[in-house]
């Protein structure tokens, strides 16, 4: 009998789709096993420190099952490689696949799944890998349903500023043919000022780096209202500047200048390269060019909210295809040493040298993996890095 590999695709794919929102882990498991004769299926998700691969189960999690480091597992190789991993089965021919969940960059987790020797065939894996790529779109759309998924990836319970921060991001990776963006904020479980944003039509990418005042729910109530102007003056097509001014007049309408949020944002045209960028605080933009890593020094205008009706004027500059820029918040190039001197002083430069060689999606965690050790401290003050990636108009 021959099999119809399309009519399989387009099968798990109607499953999913028609599944309930908790129920997908349940209803691939189902389909691999009918059509591949699986005999395990496993789906670790990526938990919000970006350290550990959670265990999901359909039943609300299954709380015995171990978590798995992402340094130093099949698991979390296969995720850090975005390649498939495998593993001979002790006491039998079965070998289990790590297959990544990725959507759009966004490395979501790791599917698993147990085949016999015989169907672990270079097609079949093939076809599984449309199967998880359904799999991992169809889990971003059942987040707005269930907490399930969202309750896997926490290994200890989020603050509830940090809960508005999570809630307010827009993924921690993305990758498009022109470019490829990772971010990470800490300490994850507890953050409150720091968050990014990005939205792309097609023909130009906006980003923003927000850093509000204050510590807690405050600070994530200053730094959500900001974001929230943002999002709608871009929303409504108006200029940069424009995009400035009215989240500025935003803020200082509710807080009259007590309070304000310092704001890189950014304007990438697709085609050419070209940026608009507004300075309207404290984080920093770095570039990394072939070998060299410096600071571009942009011209400082007012934070979000200082002042009534400020004014801002982007200024221009021009991306090169192979450059990587980094955004840093002061909780990253402040950061103290011990032994005296600042984080910017002694070690930023090295830091994004030394991880040149890692793909964009991974950049954050590691930079912020090595403040943590210059300052001897197990978690960062409020932290954020964003490293974008420009590869230029039609890269493959």
């Amino acid at each position: 009998m021959v099999r119809d590999t399309m009519s399989e695709r387009l099968d798990a794919g109607r499953a999913l789709r028609a599944a309930a929102p908790h129920a997908l882990l349940g209803t691939v498991r189902d389909h691999l096993a009918a059509v591949y004769g699986a005999t395990s299926v496993r789906l670790y998700l990526t938990d919000y420190g970006g350290t550990v691969l959670s265990p999901c189960d359909d039943s609300s999690g299954d709380e015995d099952a171990p978590l798995l480091p992402i340094s130093g597992s099949a698991e979390g190789r296969a995720l850090g490689s975005q390649e498939r991993r495998e593993q001979q089965v002790p006491h039998g021919d079965a070998i289990d696949h790590h297959l990544p969940v990725t959507v759009r960059g966004d490395r979501i987790g790791i599917l698993t799944v147990r085949l016999p020797g015989d169907r672990s065939t270079p097609a079949v894996l093939d076809e599984l890998r449309q199967v998880v790529d359904q799999l991992g779109h169809e889990i971003l759309v059942a987040e707005r349903d269930t907490d399930i998924y969202q309750r896997v990836r926490r290994v200890s319970r989020l603050t509830l500023a940090a809960e508005m921060q999570w809630q307010l991001l827009p993924a921690r990776a993305c990758t498009a043919a022109q470019y490829a963006i990772g971010a990470q904020l800490e300490p994850a479980y507890a953050v409150h000022g720091d968050n990014f944003d990005w939205a792309s039509d097609g023909d130009e990418l906006t980003l923003t780096v927000t850093n509000g005042m204050g510590q807690g729910v405050d600070a994530s109530l200053l730094t959500h209202l900001a974001v929230s102007a943002l999002r709608n003056a871009r929303r409504a097509g108006v200029s940069l500047a424009d995009q400035a001014a009215l989240a500025d007049q935003a803020v200082y309408g509710l807080y009259q200048g007590a309070l304000h949020v310092s704001t890189l944002l950014m304007r990438v045209d697709l085609a050419t390269g070209r940026m608009e960028i507004i300075d309207a605080g404290s984080p920093q933009m770095w570039r990394l060019r072939g070998k060299s890593v410096e600071r571009i020094e942009l011209d400082r205008q007012l934070p979000l909210g200082m002042f009534e009706e400020s004014h801002y004027a982007p200024e221009s500059l021009t991306v090169m295809p192979g450059d990587r820029l980094f955004f840093v918040s002061d909780g990253v190039y402040d950061a103290p040493s011990p032994r005296g001197g600042t984080y910017v002083e002694s070690a930023l430069a090295r830091a994004l040298h030394a991880t040149r060689l890692l793909p964009a999606a991974l950049v954050p965690g590691a930079v912020l993996r090595d403040v943590a050790e210059y300052r001897a401290a197990e978690t960062l003050d409020d932290a954020l890095v964003l490293c974008f990636d420009w590869f230029g108009d039609g890269h493959d």
